[in-house]
């Protein structure tokens, strides 16, 4: 049985949350919106085969492909010229978003070495939730032999949560491995 977020979120993550929090309205309820993906590119911008490695790898990871971010403006101190690429980002919603979400959850950071759980400490304020991973290999599409330099990304996941308690209930009812505090 393939595992759906959404209709967990409605069947019971609604329910149980209006319960917790006493939403008077389930539409008081908070929902993701979005999961943005971003990867800065850094050395891979003098070098073109590493860029398309870079952006390629993003499109695999994602399922979509990723937008190109250039510079605006001349940097002498990190060698970065107007119009050098400099990241690569892509913003996944409705069907996408789950599907990423219920991969990063159930297969992506159980592969991380020596994992016990994520920080609960990656909340903005403002119900939204950040998340750096360190390397590409996790992600089972991601063939070893096919690496040639190690990167990382970044995940953010916004929610319309009015609270980080709101949002780590959430997330926590998704199925989200956050560490005892």
């Amino acid at each position: 049985m393939k595992l759906d977020l959404k209709n967990l979120y409605k069947e019971q993550i609604v329910p149980s949350m209006v319960k917790e929090f006493g939403y008077t309205n389930i539409e008081q309820v908070p929902k993701l919106l979005k999961i943005s993906v971003n990867r800065g590119i850094g050395e891979a911008a003098k070098n073109s085969k590493e860029l398309d490695a870079s952006v390629q790898e993003l499109a695999t990871i994602l399922g979509q492909y990723p937008s190109v971010h250039k510079a605006s403006k001349s940097v002498a101190a990190f060698k970065i010229r107007d119009g050098m690429p400099i990241g690569a980002s892509a913003t996944l919603r409705q069907k996408a978003m789950y599907n990423f979400l219920t991969k990063l959850i159930h297969i992506v950071l159980p592969r991380i070495r020596d994992f016990r759980g994520i920080t609960p400490n990656g909340f903005d304020g403002r119900g939204n939730y950040n998340l750096g991973l360190k390397e590409q290999l996790i992600f089972p599409e991601i063939s070893y032999d096919d690496v040639t330099q190690m990167r990382g990304l970044d995940i953010s996941i916004v929610t319309t949560a009015k609270t980080d308690e709101e949002a780590r209930a959430l997330l926590k009812h998704f199925g989200m491995p956050f560490i005892a505090v």
